[in-house]
């Protein structure tokens, strides 16, 4: 069993999957994935798209539907008797099923753990109990995991094998319809539609005042695999006619590349961006409960994938209220018209790559996951 409950973790669970397979070309899997895993030869039980969500009180209008897909994955463990239950971040549903398969008799293998060093630390006692061997991808959680007596082991970072671009910038500006000389900006709002609904149309927002302030502008979305292309279009349409705004689906890295600066929800595309060596500026909201319960258990002074790693402030970050299409207009201009800007930040996020160990995490993770079978 095989269970990624969003974008990211259809990503590296598809190039777990493949990992595994080249070195057991018998394995068959079967869980909770997006297009990529499915694309890999994962039996689905349920569409990742359909469960993910973002704070606390956002999870209410899908909690039927995700208990019914706890329901039918506890009742699989017994019908199917998997080898091994894998599971990649989600904590909230992936934790109480770890605990249910290890109550079974099952061995669970996690894969890019829970961000228990941000909070609800505690959880740390639920993977001794719960979780047989734990893979993670950032550097510190080793470490933090070991001496708590849990058996834990560094694989490097997944997206080192995976943010790649594969055309020339010249090559990427005619792919995508784009002028060369002009600022390109990108706009990344998320990969679940309750950050979309946020987010969007804020950034749309911003657009407009960018293209007010610095007419030689121009705009791209990269599409996440999860959100609906028609959706998107719709919430774009209004702002079209002046905006003109390049919609790209799946080539995410290239576009990022030919930007000069973005705007990008706080999550996985955060890394992506900084990996790619693209100035940004981190957004995020959520609703006033969810970001209340935050500031009270939250225990990192940044959002920001990127921030985090480096340790400090390299890219800024605007939460809430500060989530402003003003704001984020100021903060983007800052960076669109100083180079020696530009040039600090694209060399403050290249020390983050150093950071993430090397490429071929899938395939390290793949003999781990094989090792406990």
């Amino acid at each position: 069993m095989i269970v990624a409950g969003e974008a990211s973790g259809d990503l590296h669970g598809a190039n777990l999957v493949c990992a595994m397979h080249r070195l057991d070309s018998s394995l068959e899997f079967y869980g909770v994935g997006g297009p990529k895993m499915k694309a890999a030869g994962v039996r689905q039980i349920a569409d990742a798209a359909d469960m993910a969500v973002v704070g606390l009180t956002e999870v209410f209008s899908k909690l039927g539907m995700i208990l019914r897909v706890m329901r039918r994955l506890k009742k699989s463990l017994l019908e199917e008797r998997p080898a091994l239950v894998i599971l990649i971040d989600y904590p909230d549903f992936n934790m109480p099923l770890a605990k249910a398969a290890t109550k079974k008799g099952f061995k669970v293998f996690y894969y890019i753990s829970p961000q228990v060093w941000a909070w609800r630390r505690g959880r740390i006692g639920q993977i001794k109990k719960y979780v047989t061997k734990m893979a993670v991808i950032l550097p510190f959680e080793a470490d933090m995991y070991h001496q708590s007596g849990v058996d834990a082991v560094f694989v490097g970072h997944p997206l080192l094998d995976v943010v790649k671009t594969d055309y020339t910038r010249p090559e990427a500006l005619k792919k995508f319809h784009l002028e060369e000389g002009k600022n390109t900006v990108g706009i990344l709002p998320g990969s679940r539609l309750s950050e979309v609904t946020k987010l969007l149309p804020e950034m749309l927002k911003t657009a407009l005042i960018l293209k007010e302030k610095l007419p030689a502008v121009q705009f791209v979305l990269p599409l996440a695999d999860t959100l609906d292309r028609d959706y998107i279009a719709e919430v774009l349409q209004p702002y079209q006619e002046e905006l003109d705004i390049r919609i790209i689906h799946d080539e995410i890295y290239d576009v990022l590349a030919v930007c000069d600066a973005a705007m990008v929800a706080s999550g996985t595309a955060t890394l992506e961006t900084a990996l790619i060596g693209t100035p940004m500026i981190i957004v995020y909201k959520m609703s006033p409960f969810s970001f209340l319960m935050g500031r009270l258990f939250v225990s990192v002074s940044h959002i920001g994938l990127a921030n985090i790693i480096a340790g400090r402030t390299i890219v800024p970050e605007l939460i809430q209220s500060d989530a402003n299409p003003e704001r984020m207009a100021k903060e983007l201009l800052a960076i669109l018209i100083d180079e020696r800007r530009k040039t600090q930040i694209r060399k403050d996020l290249s020390e983050i790559r150093k950071k993430l160990g090397t490429p071929g995490a899938a395939e390290r993770t793949a003999q781990s996951a094989l090792e406990i079978m």
